[in-house]
């Protein structure tokens, strides 16, 4: 859960709104249903939590939520999410202060890092304004490495 809320750039809402059917394995895509603004979009899904995925689901079979609560037929409780990110910190001996949305702060920033567009960040956060995006580009500048889109292609086009 907390793999895939890094993964894709989720709120922790939703990722508890989840249903087994929002995973696209063909396009390596995750529907967002009535997010925030209630409004569906896609976010990407990686290869490493689709694995995870994967095991989770052969090991508990979910059926109407990804994260089914105590009871099978209910979702997971936000607050239950939020508290195994509090032991995840725990058990990783995490004293920074920060809760689960951290998660979707930090794949955001490192999005912008490994070169990712922000006009699809955008898209994949549920921004409605390129604004809120921008805020994550700050966060980044400092880290990336320039380079020529002349020395890339050429590197990349020469093998």
């Amino acid at each position: 859960m907390l793999l895939l809320i890094y993964s894709s750039g989720l709120r922790v809402s939703e990722t508890v709104n989840l249903k087994p059917e929002d995973i696209i394995r063909n396009k390596m895509l995750l529907k967002i249903s009535h997010a925030k603004g209630n409004k569906d979009r896609y976010t990407i899904l990686s290869e490493i939590a689709l694995i995870a995925l994967e095991k989770y689901w052969k090991a508990y079979r979910p059926v109407n939520w990804l994260f089914p609560g105590k009871n099978k037929t209910d979702k997971l409780s936000i607050r239950a999410c939020q508290h195994a990110f509090e032991l995840a910190k725990k058990r990783a001996n995490i004293i920074k202060k920060g809760g689960i949305h951290i998660l979707r702060h930090s794949f955001s920033t490192h999005y912008i890092e490994i070169g990712g567009g922000l006009f699809q960040l955008q898209k994949f956060l549920g921004h409605k304004q390129l604004r809120t995006t921008l805020r994550y580009v700050h966060l980044a500048e400092e880290k990336i490495i320039a380079r020529s889109p002349l020395d890339v292609y050429a590197e990349k086009y020469s093998k």
